[in-house]
Formats: structure tokens, sequence, C-alpha cells
């Protein structure tokens, strides 16, 4: 497909002319030039998209598992000889480095191949009644249309992630990809799916703002589950508006994500692991370190092998191969992070590393003498600023980790196991890894978060449960009796 082909809607197998009157802009963060334009799609558009994707769950929740099976195995040829063009698009829409867009393209994979084995997983349950002669059945179906949100800053992967299970068990999905990401997250996977054959109507995609179709996207009477990747205020006001309609949500929104760095910890493999936890995508991914709470015994060991490392990080061009740390998404993340970064110092944090700031290009910036009450510290950063926490002991670090609203990852780095998950095991999130970075994601794996961060779990069996339901049917194989 053309790049051209990238400003239309993907409405039922067509693509077709976005019917509003606004449109969207397709901006390079690293160029700032305007890479294509979208009509954007209306509330009519959205209802055909949801109509269509209703009509066409229900010829392809019948296909037997191995039809559905041989389309996910094609998708995954496509992705495969079309990969270049996908960290193409990474890069140039998201500001992705090549380190980067080689990384989420594995996980994309990842989760489609795991979503291979779905159709065969969809297992139901025989269970006894204490009723005689009774045999109570427990099938696992579809839970039919389920709508997408995707995000911008890992487009590709966190949009496929719930878009190929919820194809997978049966159902159809709409897409509403982020308007900074409107390709990476929607309209180049939609063309994916049309390579592959899907069927027409199986995976839609409307790209508007959320001005304009947000609400109309999440109220609409046919979707039965939503999937959001995205912001804790965002994913508050989906999650209020889908209730009110009495509909499921599956949310993973922002952290303030920790690494532990103990007294006993390997200091080169923790700075290792803290500079790309940090500074893999600039920052902006929610599982990213928020902050380094270090122990008093090796914090000045452990900040002077810091700084010496980020030093070392390339900055600047995301199409070079050695760049590390590309553009942020756009001018209004620089400037917050810029904010919250001035009062901190404001308030006592000091500058170990400071960095330029061109257009939408933050280099690297570590700060120490940073407490957890600071705003670059206690607000998620989303951006490649590290602060670096002093404290006297493990009890202190546990309590400066939990003193936040947000649960979503984490780290802890010990020579001592044991102690490296007693300590986990106190941390309030939904996950954290031992001597590892905060930025996990295995396809097989629960993924989510605790408190602020989110709701429910992506990957594997729990993805099968959240975009399924269960119906109970009982048969009597011998007529009971009635007492009336």
């Amino acid at each position: 497909m053309s790049q051209e082909n990238f400003t239309k809607q993907y409405i039922n197998g067509e693509w077709i002319e976005g019917s509003s009157e606004k449109k969207v802009e397709n901006i390079n963060p690293y160029t700032e030039e305007v890479i294509g334009v979208i009509p954007s799609a209306n509330a009519a558009d959205l209802d055909k998209a949801y109509k269509g994707a209703k009509q066409a769950q229900k010829e392809w929740e019948k296909l037997l598992p191995a039809e559905k099976q041989a389309y996910f195995e094609k998708l995954v040829q496509v992705m495969d000889n079309r990969k270049e063009e996908i960290i193409d698009w990474l890069i140039k829409e998201s500001g992705s480095t090549r380190i980067k867009s080689e990384i989420e393209f594995q996980a994309a994979r990842g989760i489609v191949k795991e979503s291979v084995s779905f159709p065969t997983r969809m297992t139901g349950t025989i269970l006894p009644s204490n009723t005689p002669g009774k045999e109570n059945r427990v099938y696992r179906k579809p839970k039919g249309v389920v709508g997408v949100i995707g995000p911008w800053n890992f487009p590709f992967h966190l949009a496929l992630r719930s878009i190929a299970p919820a194809i997978a068990t049966g159902n159809s999905v709409v897409v509403k990809p982020a308007s900074d990401a409107p390709v990476t997250a929607g309209l180049l996977i939609a063309d994916l799916f049309e390579e592959a054959g899907f069927p027409a109507g199986v995976l839609n995609v409307v790209v508007g703002r959320g001005s304009e179709i947000g609400d109309d996207f999440l109220t609409h009477p046919i979707p039965k589950v939503f999937s959001f990747t995205g912001s804790t205020e965002v994913g508050s006001h989906i999650g209020e508006l889908a209730g009110k309609h009495i509909k499921e949500t599956t949310l993973e929104l922002g952290g303030n994500n920790v690494m532990i760095v103990l007294e006993d910890a390997d200091i080169d493999k923790a700075v290792e692991a803290a500079a790309f936890g940090k500074y893999l995508h600039q920052g902006q991914i929610c599982m990213a370190i928020n902050r380094v709470i270090v122990h008093e015994q090796v914090h000045d060991k452990f900040v002077k092998a810091f700084k010496e490392k980020v030093e070392s990080l390339k900055a600047g061009d995301p199409f070079e191969e050695d760049t590390v740390i590309g553009p942020l998404i756009n001018r209004d993340q620089v400037e917050r992070i810029q904010k919250d970064m001035e009062e901190s110092i404001q308030q006592g944090a000091r500058k170990l590393v400071d960095g330029d700031v061109e257009g939408n290009l933050m280099d690297p910036i570590v700060l120490t003498d940073v407490t957890n009450d600071m705003p670059i510290a206690s607000n998620e950063i989303f951006g490649p600023v590290m602060p670096i926490i002093q404290v006297k002991d493990e009890e202190q670090a546990v309590r400066m980790a939990n003193g936040t609203p947000y649960g979503l990852s984490g780290s802890v780095f010990t020579e001592d196991r044991h102690r490296g998950v007693q300590i986990a095991d106190q941390i309030e999130t939904g996950m954290i890894h031992v001597n590892d970075q905060s930025v996990n994601d295995e396809a097989h794996v629960a993924f989510g978060g605790e408190k602020d961060s989110g709701v429910g779990r992506f990957n594997g069996q729990w993805a099968i449960d959240k975009f399924t339901t269960e119906k109970w049917i009982s048969v009597q194989n011998e007529y009971r009796q009635f007492p009336f």
C-alpha cells in the first residue's frame, strides 16, 4: 500500500474517506514535518464500522479453529515480509529509534504468534450438580465486538496486543488509534490484516479526534468490551463511561515505577539495566523507570557509574543506527517535562547530567538530591529524565516505592535473589523484576497494573479470559421432581 492510502479509514473491508470536516495531521516528531493529512471519521463512520464488525463477527466466530489459525499464521508471514516498512513507519511516525523499533516489532510478532494458539484454547467445563440427573456445562464464547483504543508510544505492539487476541478468540474489532500515531496504531495494522486475507469487517479502523468521536466510540450500543492503553486521566474517563453503559474494560494506565538498588547489588549490572529501563524510547513507556532508589552505602558509586553511562548515549536522528534517544512525540510533552524539572530544581534537586533541548529532542538528563515529593519524582515523567533518590535502608526504599498512587512495574537489584523476591512482594505493583529493569512484556505472561495503573491483565490466558465470556447450559438427563 502506498503512503497516500494511509489517509483513509478502513471500514468493513473498504478504504474510505472520513466524513468529518475535521482532519488529523500526522506529524514526524523529529523533523516536525507533516507525513499525511487524514480526513477524520465522524459518528456516522463509527456507526458503520461497528455495524460491519457485528455482522462480520457472527460468521468469523463459526470458523473452525484451524481456519482461524491459518489467518494468523499468514499474518506472521506478512509482518515478516514487511518488517522494514513497519520499522520505517515506527521511526518516522512515533520517533522510535531503530533499536526500539526492532524491540517493538518482535514484541508484536510474539503476541500474534501466541494468538495462533487461542482458537484451540477456547475450553469449556463440565461440572457436577446437586440436582439428580443434571449435567452442568460451561461454554466459552467470544464477547462479540471489541473496541480498542491504540496508544502512540508503542503503537504497533500495544494495539496488536489487544487486536490479535480479541480476533483470535472469535471477536471482531474496531480500533480508534491515537491521533499522534494513526498509521502504526491502526491503519498499517489493517493493511497487514487485509493482505493476510482476513474477512471484511473483522478488523475496522476509524481515525478521529477524541473530542469528536471519543465518547461515541465508548457509548455505542454494539461493543461489549474496551481495551485501552494510555494515561490514567483518560483511562478514568473511559472507565466511567463504560461503567455507566454496563461495558467491560481492560485498562493499562500510567506508572511511577522504581528501581531499588540495594547495598549488595552489582552496580555495573544495575547501571546497564537502569539506562535501558529509563531511556528506551526516550522514557515514553508506561513501564519505564521513573525513579531510582539507591541505598546510601552504594549511592555515590551508582551515581558516578550512571553518569558515565548516560553521557555515552547518543541523542539525535532516530533513523541513524547508533541513536539511542530520539524525539519526544510533541512539544507539549517537552514543555511539561521541563516545567516539572525546573520546579524540582527549585526545591533542591541537582542536575548531574544536563541535556540540551532542540525542538522535540531532549538529551538525557540525570537529577540527584531528589526527594519523593518533588514533581519529577511524584509525577509520571514519560521522558528522558532520571531522578535518583538516596535511602538509608530497604524499609525506607519499600515505603518510598509504595508512596505513589501508581502500581504498574518495578525492579529490585540485589545479589541475594531470595531477599529480592521478598522485597518485590512488598511493592504494590502488578509486575516487578529482580535483577532486571522494569520494561518487560512477554506474550504468555500476565501483564497489568494495580491501583491507578489499571484494571485487568493482558497476554496469554488472561487475554482469553478478558475477551471471552462463559455461558452455563444445564441438561436434565432424567426429569426432576418439583415441589408443586
